[in-house]
């Protein structure tokens, strides 16, 4: 709509759980609640509105909002605001130093998070409430930045198996994206930051509830600029941290500083006026001085946009749920048992491990039994158009050379790409991935072929936005 001022409001809720909550969900952990709060958990909503048009951007600091989670806030916030289901993207930094979800092997503090986790609904729509009574007209900017704290985390052991660690040779993508709201006096309302990389600095040794890296990046963005900072997580299937599964609270602090002084940096550098400077005057003095003035000579392009499209990906074989369930509960039932009788750390992590990993594998089974049809489940990506910039999104943990791809495809000026956002159906390896094998293929419920389908639908979203 052009010529149609863009309003926007932003906002946050707290959402920092209790001590004594179940935590994390390490395999290798030997602690099931965390005993401090290192720093707060937020739920960060930005409201963008052009015309009868109204969206919604929302950051939660939330490990995973699966599909039925995500129903329920979409609702919770349609309810309270009016704001069409299709316009607003619930997005997750997928922080995994915040409250268990996965509890099959838990036998401790279980309570508070079941009862943490229902009520982000009502806070995530208490968020967009709060944004929308401060609409005011602002204008839209965006750049981009290099931040180097993350790597491939699929590197090969010796025997040629994948493992989560660091892979210094496959693709990486070290892009800060950055879009900045600014209110008609120059003042920052909000900035978005796009970066892939696994919040997993973090590790079994912590016992503190934390927002990861995302939490001080957001942190060091507020107080060098200004207005409130949105996380929106990138193609971080296949991207993990440099320094990660540790123990050691100043770990994620100064990581996540660099990836926010970056995103200062390119911030404060972006003017969303074209400028043409002017000499006014040379002014006489011991040396003459000149006295420019720097005239707006066009307006910034700031319209507003919201589409999607969908696609069916396949489903690959998977083993029965019935059988997985019965694995995974007699698995925790061991883990039960050596928790009551203090068993030797060491058995404990190894039980803890072989706990987890079959409650994620009957996970993924019930996701593909409970989301497919006909041997597929029907995938919606999203794009959302700030001005010059797209801001494309899927339900997925996408390998990073799947959102490589989708940049490098699409037609728009500037297109940041994420996952983890509008629902969670695990991750989305690329075909040469599946052939690797490890733990993301492991857990995914896709077949061979889904990369290049999510691709194109995500590239036909960002069209309908972007003619």
């Amino acid at each position: 709509m052009p010529g149609t001022p863009l309003i926007a409001g932003v906002a946050r809720v707290d959402i920092t759980p209790p001590v004594g909550i179940a935590h994390a969900g390490w395999g290798a952990q030997k602690h099931q609640v965390a005993e401090a709060i290192d720093m707060p958990l937020y739920v960060t909503a930005l409201v963008l509105q052009q015309g009868e048009l109204r969206v919604a951007i929302v950051d939660v600091d939330i490990l995973i909002l699966n599909a039925d989670m995500d129903a329920e806030a979409r609702s919770a916030v349609v309810e309270a605001t009016g704001i069409e289901p299709d316009n607003i993207r619930l997005a997750y930094s997928h922080n995994h130093s915040g409250p268990a979800m996965m509890s099959d092997w838990l036998t401790e503090g279980m309570d508070l998070a079941e009862a943490w986790y229902a009520a982000i609904p009502a806070k995530v729509a208490e968020a967009v409430s709060d944004a929308m009574s401060s609409l005011q007209e602002v204008v839209v900017s965006s750049g981009a930045g290099e931040c180097r704290i993350n790597i491939n985390r699929r590197p090969v052991d010796s025997h040629g198996n994948r493992f989560t660690g660091r892979n210094w040779n496959d693709p990486v993508d070290h892009e800060v994206g950055v879009v900045a709201l600014d209110t008609l006096s120059g003042d920052p309302l909000a900035t978005l930051m796009i970066f892939a990389c696994h919040p997993t600095m973090m590790g079994h040794d912590n016992t503190s509830i934390t927002p990861d890296f995302p939490g001080p990046a957001r942190r060091v963005v507020e107080e060098t600029v200004g207005g409130l900072c949105l996380f929106l997580q990138g193609a971080g299937g296949n991207q993990g941290p440099i320094h990660g599964f540790v123990g050691d609270l100043n770990v994620y602090r100064r990581e996540g500083t660099k990836l926010g002084l970056e995103t200062a940096r390119v911030r404060m550098n972006l003017d969303p006026y074209e400028r043409k400077e002017r000499l006014i005057e040379i002014l006489p003095s011991g040396a003459d001085l000149g006295m420019y003035e720097d005239e707006v000579v066009s307006e910034p392009d700031s319209e507003l946009g919201v589409a999607w499209d969908e696609t069916e990906l396949p489903l690959r074989e998977l083993e029965p749920v019935d059988v997985l369930e019965r694995r995974a509960a007699e698995l925790a039932d061991v883990v039960a048992e050596m928790h009551a009788s203090e068993a030797p750390h060491d058995e404990l992590v190894a039980a803890v491990s072989r706990a987890k990993k079959a409650t994620i594998a009957l996970n993924c089974a019930r996701l593909a039994a409970r989301h497919g049809e006909d041997g597929h489940i029907t995938m919606r990506s999203q794009a959302i158009r700030l001005g010059e910039t797209v801001l494309v999104s899927v339900p997925l943990e996408p390998f990073v050379e799947i959102g490589l791809e989708v940049k490098e495809r699409s037609p728009a000026s500037r297109t940041f790409f994420s996952g983890f956002s509008n629902g969670h159906f695990n991750y989305l390896p690329t075909d040469a991935g599946i052939e690797e094998g490890g733990y993301e293929v492991d857990v995914s419920p896709f077949a061979a072929g889904s990369a290049e389908l999510v691709t194109r639908a995500c590239i036909r979203a960002i069209e309908k936005v972007w003619p």
